[in-house]
């Protein structure tokens, strides 16, 4: 039986990071059947033992680290909706911080991309907020039936495909922008959002995504 590391023991907390830190570089240049769990170790600089401590394995490996950068993304979007009550928005938006996540951060992306097992499954905890602003469209009878039952899954693969074409264009972020308002438009009338409000809310999140940083 794999023994299961404490993770509230600081040092276990420590190994994991570095191994998850180590596995984000190797991903990023290529997948995971690719990698030797000894490549991983060594960039770590931890033993052997404790990648088994923590991982059963290289597949629970690489969902780590894609649910580790997902939640990084959700959490961005998370804060972005703070304070936005209309629910096409919000899930714009979603669309919108992915499309940004990918510009800024596009080797964190792909490693996102490429490690995305379980992530369209209504139960998985990261798809909270998505699942969460489907049904108050749905309970404000803006989507079509369909929408309640495969909605998110629709989503979820439309941002994944936009974030993956902005990454194998090398967009800037204009193109970016443009494919963004494009497929925010196709996918929230997929969704039954009517023509004028998902062309607004596709303008919306085109203006904020090139709109200059504050920061």
């Amino acid at each position: 039986m794999t023994k299961v590391a404490d993770r509230t023991s600081p040092r276990a907390e420590r190994t994991r990071t570095a191994l998850l830190g180590a596995g984000l570089e190797l991903l990023s240049q290529r997948p995971i059947d690719a990698i030797a769990i000894d490549e991983v170790v060594a960039r770590a600089g931890v033993g052997k033992g404790s990648f088994f401590n923590h991982f059963a394995d290289k597949h629970a490996f690489a969902r780590a680290i894609g649910a580790a950068v997902r939640a990084e993304l959700e959490e961005r979007i998370t804060r972005a909706n703070r304070d936005q009550s209309d629910p096409v928005l919000r899930i714009a938006t979603g669309m919108r911080l992915g499309v940004d996540y990918t510009l800024a951060e596009p080797v964190r992306a792909a490693v996102m991309l490429r490690s995305l097992e379980g992530s369209t499954m209504r139960h998985n905890e990261l798809n909270h907020g998505l699942r969460s602003d489907i049904a108050l469209a749905a309970q404000a009878g803006l989507l079509r039936p369909e929408a309640e039952a495969s909605g998110l899954l629709f989503w979820l693969g439309l941002c994944q495909v936009v974030m993956v074409n902005v990454l194998e264009r090398q967009a800037g972020r204009r193109e970016a922008g443009e494919r963004l308002r494009e497929m925010a438009v196709l996918g929230l009338t997929g969704l039954g959002i009517a023509p004028d409000r998902a062309a607004q809310a596709a303008a919306e999140v085109e203006r904020l995504l090139l709109a200059p940083d504050p920061r």
